[in-house]
C-alpha cells in the first residue's frame, strides 16, 4: 500500500475545499492499494472530517501548536486536531521552516505535541539548494532528525517521514528518482538509531502524474506528499490513477 497525502496548503478556501473533497468522494478508488489523506486548511478541517467519515480517507492538520491549550492567540493544538478527528499532522514542513521561520527546536516541540496527543506526525525534512550545492544534504538531514528526535519516546505511536528537498518544493524541479531512493535509505537507517519501529519515508517535491511512478518503483519510498497537483481534481486524479496502476 502506498500513501498519498494531499497538502492543500492555502490554495483553497472553504467552499473550494469542500467542492474538491466531495468530488473526490465520488471516485471509486482502490483503497486496498492506497492510503489517501487530505490536509485542508484549519477552517475547513472539521467539515472535511465529517464529509469523509464513512470512507477510509483520513484527514490531517497542516501544522499544530506545541502546547495543549492556553493563551496562544491564533494557535490550534495537536490535542484539538485529534479531538475533532484528525489522524495526521505535518510537522516541520519547509514552508513552516523557511517562510514562517520555525526552528529545529519548534519542530521538536511540535513533534512531541503530536505524539502526546496521539496524532501520527508526518515529519518533513529536506535540504536547501545551498546545502545541495555544498554537498551537505546528508549533514542537513541528519541534523534535522537529531534535533527533532532529541529525548523523544515514540511509544506506541506511528511516525512518518517526508523527504522534501526545499529546492524542489513548488518549483517544478523534481529530485531524480535514484537520488530519492538513496536518500530514503539514508533516512531509514538514521531513524533506526532513534526508534525500533518502522517509519515509512514519503517523497514530496513537484510530484505530478508524469513522475510519480518513478518515485514509487522501489519499496524504500512508501508514498508521496503532493502539493499543488492535489488542489485540482484532474491533476490529482491523474496522480492517484498512476499509483493505483502500479
Amino acid at each position: 500500500m502506498k500513501h498519498i497525502f494531499a497538502n492543500w496548503k492555502m490554495y483553497l478556501d472553504f467552499d473550494e475545499t469542500m467542492i474538491l473533497t466531495n468530488q473526490l468522494l465520488q471516485e471509486d478508488f482502490n483503497l486496498e492499494k492506497i492510503n489517501l489523506a487530505f490536509f485542508p486548511n484549519a477552517l475547513s478541517c472539521s467539515e472535511v472530517i465529517k464529509a469523509v467519515q464513512d470512507s477510509p480517507i483520513e484527514v490531517g492538520a497542516q501544522t499544530v501548536n506545541w502546547t495543549p491549550r492556553g493563551a496562544y492567540t491564533g494557535g490550534t493544538s495537536a490535542e484539538f486536531y485529534k479531538n475533532v478527528g484528525c489522524k495526521y499532522a505535518l510537522v516541520g514542513h519547509s514552508e513552516r521552516r523557511y517562510v514562517f521561520g520555525e526552528s529545529d527546536e519548534d519542530t521538536h516541540k511540535k513533534l512531541s505535541a503530536c505524539l502526546d496527543a496521539g496524532l501520527t506526525p508526518v515529519l518533513c525534512i529536506g535540504e536547501t539548494k545551498e546545502d545541495r550545492e555544498e554537498g551537505k544534504t546528508e549533514y542537513r538531514l541528519k541534523k534535522q532528525l537529531m534535533k527533532a528526535f532529541e529525548n523523544l519516546e515514540l511509544g506506541g505511536n506511528e511516525l512518518i517521514i517526508a523527504y522534501e528537498p526545499v529546492w524542489a518544493i513548488g518549483t517544478g524541479d523534481a529530485c531524480l528518482p535514484d537520488e530519492v531512493f538513496k536518500i530514503a535509505k539514508f533516512i531509514t537507517n538514521e531513524v533506526k538509531q532513534y526508534f525500533e519501529a518502522y517509519a515509512p519515508v514519503l517523497y514530496g517535491g513537484s510530484v505530478k502524474a508524469e513522475n510519480v511512478v518513478s518515485y514509487l518503483s522501489q519499496d524504500i519510498v512508501a508514498g508521496v506528499l503532493v502539493g499543488g497537483a492535489s488542489t485540482k481534481l484532474d491533476t490529482f486524479l491523474a496522480v492517484i490513477k498512476e499509483i493505483e496502476n502500479l
